[in-house]
């Protein structure tokens, strides 16, 4: 019997009005959410960073200067969750629509970089290489002073002797076959292309050699001119050079 009266006093007390309070959700300024992005991109939970990051895209104002941080952090958590197309279509907005932030740079920078990562086959499709070589080059050319200037130039570096070796590999192989026409456009296109790479002067002695094969002479002789005048010590130079060049010489 006493239980029964208990319980009956709890079910009275309830329906008296005993409902609990609602708990309200807590609400974050743009702050806060911008400061629970930084932390969790930098202790590597990224996919949780990218959901503040796109978050704050909505809240912030285009002309608050946290709006191109959050950009630029959208296209870096793509990255480093391997999405690198997304992540290079969001680093070049972020250079477009921000032209004078600090972002501007890094991210020209990250966007070459995640051409990089898409390019699996280098020997088969060059385009992700020349497209980041492209864009390197163009952040050079906007930015020279910028500290991501100076990262860029030692990729450019490596990538144009890369594409200089390719292109010399493949005009030798039209050499071996005696396609000299196929060849000199390889050639040509070091020297055009990849002029401060190690692979000029042997692009221009392989372009005196083609010249002389299919015996045009004001061109290997111009072509001379060019190897005594820049690179007077190439290996070589004398015997494929002598003081009067013409078709004749051995």
């Amino acid at each position: 019997m006493r239980i029964r009266m208990l319980f009956g006093l709890a079910l009275l007390t309830a329906c008296a009005g005993g409902t609990k309070p609602q708990i309200q959700p807590t609400t974050l300024d743009t702050d806060q959410i911008m400061l629970r992005a930084r932390a969790a991109f930098h202790h590597g939970a990224f996919d949780a960073a990218l959901l503040d990051y796109r978050r704050l895209q909505f809240e912030l104002s285009p002309g608050q200067p946290e709006m191109a941080e959050a950009r630029y952090y959208v296209a870096e958590c793509m990255f480093q969750t391997n999405d690198f197309a997304g992540a290079v279509v969001t680093f070049t907005k972020v250079a477009e629509e921000f032209p004078t932030s600090d972002y501007a740079p890094l991210a020209l920078l990250r966007a070459g970089d995640a051409n990089l990562r898409m390019w699996p086959r280098p020997e088969v499709d060059p385009t992700p290489g020349q497209t980041a070589l492209a864009t390197y080059q163009e952040l050079l050319g906007r930015y020279p002073s910028s500290d991501a200037a100076a990262r860029a130039q030692l990729r450019v570096s490596k990538l144009s002797e890369w594409f200089a070796e390719r292109s010399y590999k493949i005009g030798m192989f039209y050499v071996r076959r005696k396609a000299y026409d196929s060849a000199i456009i390889y050639f040509k296109d070091i020297v055009a292309s990849y002029n401060t790479t190690k692979w000029v002067p042997s692009a221009l002695l392989r372009l005196v050699d083609s010249y002389r094969a299919i015996g045009y002479v004001e061109e290997m002789k111009e072509t001379c001119a060019n190897l005594r005048q820049y690179y007077p010590d190439t290996y070589g130079l004398k015997r494929r050079c002598p003081a009067e060049a013409s078709t004749a010489d051995p």
